[in-house]
């Protein structure tokens, strides 16, 4: 393979990774994260680095396009089906964030059991007695019911640190029951909804995740239950999300993705007090970037080697692969 292939970032990404990437090729940044500047600056692009979300359109363009590696584990960004029918490779790290966004699943817990959006807010806004006023309908985590829907790597951290940190009774429903870790109990959708003082929403978003989070599965929480979605923000109804947490039938809520990204600033979400909001920043800590970081250039070497990537998300076209990169 050519020393001098593009590799086109989405995103500025960490400086040990933008060095290393610098040294395998002609590294190139889009000079912002938005569709329009990732379109256009994409052209030429060898090996494309996923952080922001690929069109079709870009992956049929780019005649000479190698792989699209995802900064991340989640491929709802890249067009997986197109980029195979064009004989792209794809591939991803995960698992090298998880530790990270199971943290903020915990953090976001404590938090709104605590009442924290609610006191931070009175305290500043009213005064010293208005915030400590909501500590009388604080509760804790420990020894709580802490429910998973999907419980893959992210899932498998959440529930290590809910089992064995706090003492929680964990309960999950996943795809793969037999591949649960010890201690978390395997539960119908059903009994993970109405069991849950606190659920995790961690699944990846597929057809049949896609609005499993409706209104019907909402009134079916126990009453003052916590939701936190780190999944992908179509996983959830977020008009019946809101009214169940108007209503007061949700004690509140914790959202790091939402249907329209970036959210909108005139979203009723912005309104609710018993909501934490966070941009999509679950899974981002300097650390946790270094490793993602780290994945992509291990994945990138392989692939300007000649070499199949270790995690390789569409094994299928590989022939096809070698075929325009003989």
């Amino acid at each position: 393979m050519s020393e001098s292939k593009v590799i086109f970032s989405t995103h500025v990404l960490h400086p040990e990774v933008t060095r290393d990437l610098q040294a395998l090729g002609d590294y190139r940044v889009a000079s912002a994260p938005t569709p329009d500047a990732i379109h256009t600056e994409s052209e030429g692009a060898e090996i494309i680095v996923v952080r922001a979300k690929i069109s079709p359109g870009i992956v049929i363009r780019e005649r000479g396009l190698m792989a699209c590696v995802r900064h991340g584990a989640g491929l709802d960004m890249i067009p997986v089906d197109i980029a195979t029918q064009q004989g792209v490779l794809v591939a991803n790290v995960p698992g090298a964030n998880a530790k990270t966004v199971a943290e903020h699943a915990i953090w976001s817990a404590l938090a709104l059991l605590r009442k924290y959006p609610m006191v931070n807010s009175d305290l500043r806004t009213v005064g010293w007695e208005a915030g400590r006023r909501h500590s009388n309908d604080g509760r804790e985590l420990s020894g709580r019911t802490f429910g998973i829907l999907g419980v893959g790597n992210v899932g498998r951290q959440v529930a290590a640190m809910a089992g064995h940190g706090f003492g929680c009774r964990v309960i999950a429903h996943t795809r793969t029951p037999a591949n649960l870790p010890d201690g978390v109990v395997s539960v119908s959708m059903d009994e993970l909804l109405m069991q849950s003082d606190v659920l995790v929403l961690s699944c990846p978003l597929t057809a049949q995740t896609t609005g499993i989070i409706n209104g019907g599965a909402i009134a079916k929480m126990k009453r003052g239950a916590i939701l936190i979605n780190v999944s992908r923000g179509p996983v959830t109804d977020e008009v019946a999300l809101g009214k169940a947490l108007s209503s007061g039938h949700l004690g509140g809520a914790a959202v790091d993705v939402f249907v329209d990204q970036p959210l909108p600033r005139d979203h009723p979400f912005f309104d609710l007090p018993n909501v934490i909001l966070t941009p999509h920043m679950a899974g981002i800590t300097e650390e946790s970037m270094l490793r993602m970081g780290q994945g992509v250039v291990t994945e990138t070497t392989r692939i300007l080697a000649g070499d199949k990537p270790e995690n390789f998300c569409n094994p299928e076209v590989w022939d096809k692969f070698r075929t325009r990169f003989p």
